[in-house]
């Protein structure tokens, strides 16, 4: 059967241009000039014999043609992607794109990485650490790693790293807390976005949230759960650790615990990739590599 198709590449062109409602962004994103999106795409556009996009001087956006083409083009190019990565026996000699949290990736990953790229030469590692949400497979991200509950309806899940929460502080700090009610008098310091923090040690220790606000509006507010140890070990207040995460810092006396409990957080660090993904021998490759090492301990 021969299928009637437009240039496979003008497809690719349109739908990059379509997602990002740009010829520039996708220019950068198939490393082409925008001259040569703007072309392509008119060529697919003389093959349908419609226009697919409204050209303005400063705007592009989808026709009524476009919006109904995109999908269905969007759909066809992951069908032909996958299904040539799901090829039988393929070895794996491709990229591998993996989202990570920052914290896991400067704290765990980086440093391991040489000891996967030793054992999969052929593999192409990319590191996105942003802070943003991704589709897979088409945000162009093979694997995540996040921090949460692994509630993702869909999606392959693999646990990595359960953490414990536990005060923490520089030294000289420390020894400036002697019970819980001297909390309020010290800065303590909070990571934005993260669901597990100083309210729910607090809900654990049997404190009511108020006990803590004296403290909480001394310190300072970051957005990453590495800048706020950073923090911490230079004195500017208290966090609450995540172990195993600040064992570095505890073994090495530049913070210590501060009081406890100790408590069994209820996210932990995942492996999160499409299912279909896992046929691809590159992330299936990633993802034996990563049970591995979390099964050892490492």
């Amino acid at each position: 059967m021969a299928y009637r198709l437009p240039p496979l590449n003008t497809l690719r062109l349109f739908e990059a241009a379509g997602r990002h409602q740009s010829f520039k962004a996708a220019a950068e994103e198939l490393h082409l000039t925008p001259s040569a999106v703007s072309h392509g795409i008119q060529t697919l556009e003389e093959w349908l014999g419609v226009e697919l996009f409204l050209r303005g001087n400063r705007s592009l956006s989808l026709t009524p043609a476009g919006h109904a083409y995109l999908p269905r083009v969007r759909d066809a190019l992951h069908s032909l992607a996958l299904a040539t990565e799901s090829v039988p026996g393929r070895a794996p000699s491709g990229r591998l794109s993996v989202s990570a949290a920052p914290t896991f990736a400067l704290r765990w990953l980086i440093p391991r990485l040489p000891a996967f790229q030793e054992r999969h030469p052929a593999i192409t590692v990319a590191l996105d650490t942003a802070h943003r949400v991704v589709e897979f497979p088409r945000d162009g991200i093979d694997a995540g790693i996040r921090l949460g509950r692994g509630d993702w309806p869909g999606l392959a899940v693999l646990k990595l790293m359960e953490e414990d929460l536990v005060p923490v502080a520089a030294p000289a700090l420390a020894a400036r807390i002697a019970c819980p009610a001297d909390l309020a008098t010290v800065p303590l310091l909070h990571v934005a976005d993260v669901s597990e923090d100083w309210t729910a040690w607090a809900e654990a220790a049997g404190l009511p949230p108020s006990a803590l606000d004296g403290g909480l509006k001394r310190g300072l507010r970051l957005d990453a759960i590495h800048m706020a140890v950073d923090a911490a070990v230079r004195g500017l207040g208290v966090i609450i650790g995540r172990r195993p995460t600040v064992d570095p810092e505890l073994a090495s006396g530049q913070l210590v615990e501060v009081m406890g409990p100790r408590l069994r957080a209820k996210s932990a660090y995942w492996l999160v990739t499409a299912r279909d993904s896992l046929r691809r021998p590159e992330v299936a490759a990633f993802r034996a590599w990563m049970r591995a090492e979390f099964a050892q301990g490492r």
